[in-house]
This record gives C-alpha cells, structure tokens and sequence, in this order.
C-alpha cells in the first residue's frame, strides 16, 4: 500500500507564497518521476510541474519563473515552492509519484488526496 499525503495549502493574498510538500509511505522500493498537478473548478486537471527521478523538471508555462519543484528522495517527498501568487493559482493541488513496491516489477502511479490553495484577490 502507498500514501501520499500533501500538505501547506491555504488562504494567501495575491503575490504572496506557498509551499506545498508531498510525504509518500508505505512498502516502496523506489520513487520515479513525481509532480504537481491541479484541479480548479469546472476544469480538467493540469499539471504543474513534474521532476524526473534525475532531478530533470518541467513546468507549465502559467508557472514558469514562480514555482519550483524539488524532491527530497532520503524523505520520499515532492516539493513545490510557489511564489508571486495569482488568483488563477487557485485549485486543489494534487501530488502523483511513479512508485515500484516491494514484491513488483513495474512502477505505478499513485495520488494524493489533494490540498486546497486559494489565492485572494
């Protein structure tokens, strides 16, 4: 069984920050890439930002220069700064992982519940 749990959403104002993070557990024999995805209402989930088990990262070009993913592989968690915050930033942000656990072969990807982040105008 694996969990992912995201946590430091919240209220903040336009052009301030948050920082989200992402904790997984469970019988894991190893991580691969993991991202950031969101979820506004009435839309289709997005991704954020994704990092490759090489630390390669990708970001949509609505966050570009504001958010920063990074992991923390001796943790198991996922990490996304964000900075310079817009109303339009406001959704349920998601964390996925490509987990292999123990006793298989193949990696699968696993969600979390989400986190609420409301930017205020």
């Amino acid at each position: 069984q694996v969990q992912l749990v995201e946590s430091g959403g919240g209220l903040v104002q336009a052009g301030g920050s948050l920082r989200l993070s992402c904790a997984a557990s469970g019988s894991i024999l190893s991580i691969n890439d993991m991202g950031w995805y969101r979820q506004a209402p009435g839309k289709q989930r997005e991704l954020v930002a994704t990092i490759t088990g090489d630390g390669s990262t990708n970001y949509a070009d609505s966050v570009k220069g504001r958010f920063t993913i990074s992991r923390d592989n001796a943790k198991m968690t996922v990490n996304l700064q964000m900075n310079s915050l817009k109303p339009g930033d406001t959704a349920v942000y998601y964390c996925a992982a490509m987990v292999r656990i123990v006793q298989q072969w193949d990696f699968y990807n696993y969600w979390g519940q989400g986190t609420q982040v409301t930017v205020s105008s």
